[in-house]
């Protein structure tokens, strides 16, 4: 009887984690394929040795709380092609190993910075042609690890450049077909995309969509005379230059002068970021995002300190300057007012002297003709 139950208790332990009837599972690979079942939901019963789960082109309309608690160990995970809107906070709560993450072609419209927030190990995130309107800056903590990022196809106009420092190990981007808007706000990207080709990153392009004369300009192009207005409303521009100019010298430093990328302004991604989660017919991925928001950076104030300090002693000392020059052309002008003053007075007592002579001289042949 006890042997009865026992193999009773083990068939139900295996049908609970038995392959869902809606996906193929392979147990040698431990890869489950759901792609295209018109799925409204995450499929149930899965096994928790699951590593790869393709749940692309579907009709998926949301991610609930802890919605893959049941695989904690999987590694890929490709949600492309669907229809979500909403991905709860929590919703990756527990993949502590995941590795790629696929949201690509769905409607997000932001994306929670508690999302990624206990995933470390993330080295491909994909969240293009979605509808995302920014990236939350603190969600770059959870992205120190990614090596490949494609944010093409949404509504971004500026990205914040202190979530794109924070990505060290980053090898390539994607950022083409958004409304990028080219003005004072967008300096720290076009700072920021120097320093990350310099470093030989790979980067598609950023056409600016506005203002409308430089629609369709790569920002890479947009010299920096374009923003020395930005100089009259705020010092943005002048304290990212510095920071990017001593980046730039700490990376030549490290170079050694060795590294030169001759490409830099025509370097394009030889793959899709997509490529590598199955194949699934959406393509790429991506994920959502919201407006960005400015970290506190205190190198920067330490910066920006240092260059008030230093613009207040060339001030200074080019006031000095024009203080000594003030005070030598009024000493010059007051000894060449005292030298014509004598030149003058000289000059009349010549005259005078002159004038007694010339009657002395008149005087004597007068006498000698009385004489």
């Amino acid at each position: 009887m006890r042997v009865v139950l026992a193999c009773a208790l083990l068939s139900l332990l295996s049908l609970s984690h038995a392959c869902p009837k809606e996906c193929s599972c392979n147990s040698n690979t431990k890869v489950v394929d759901c792609r295209g079942r018109g799925l409204y939901d995450i499929p149930r019963r899965l096994h928790p040795d699951t590593q790869e789960l393709y749940l692309q082109d579907n009709r998926i309309r949301g991610l609930g709380s802890m919605a893959f608690r049941e695989i904690p160990l999987v590694r890929i995970l490709d949600l492309s092609n669907n229809s979500i809107t909403t991905v709860s906070p929590t919703a990756l709560l527990g993949l502590r190993t995941l590795q790629r993450l696929s949201l690509a072609y769905n409607s997000l419209r932001e994306l929670d910075k508690r999302l990624l927030g206990p995933i470390r190990s993330l080295s491909h995130l994909d969240l293009s042609h979605n509808s995302l309107w920014g990236l939350p800056g603190a969600i770059g903590d959870s992205l120190r690890n990614l090596s490949h990022l494609g944010l093409a196809h949404n509504k971004l106009t500026r990205l914040d450049r202190s979530l794109l420092e924070v990505l060290t190990q980053l090898e390539s981007i994607t950022l083409r077909s958004n409304p990028w808007r080219c003005d004072c706000q967008l300096i720290g990207l076009k700072l920021w995309l120097e320093t990350y080709l310099f470093k030989g990153g790979v980067v598609d392009e950023v056409l600016c969509s506005q203002p409308e004369e430089m629609k369709g300009t790569d920002l890479q192009k947009v010299p920096y005379q374009l923003f020395h207005t930005c100089m009259t409303t705020s010092y943005h521009y002048l304290f990212a230059n510095i920071h990017h100019l001593e980046n730039e010298r700490l990376l030549r430093g490290h170079t050694h002068g060795n590294h030169a990328h001759p490409s830099i302004h025509a370097v394009h991604v030889p793959m899709a970021i997509g490529e590598g989660f199955g194949g699934g017919g959406g393509g790429g991925g991506g994920l959502p995002e919201c407006e960005p928001k400015q970290r506190h950076r205190p190198v920067n104030l330490r910066h920006a300190i240092a260059t008030v300090i230093i613009t207040g002693v060339v001030c200074g000392i080019v006031f000095l300057m024009m203080l000594a020059a003030a005070v030598y052309g009024c000493a010059y002008a007051a000894i060449m007012a005292k030298y014509q003053r004598e030149l003058k007075k000289n000059e009349e007592l010549a005259a005078a002297k002159g004038a007694v002579h010339a009657k002395a001289d008149e005087k004597e042949p007068l006498e000698n003709a009385i004489a």
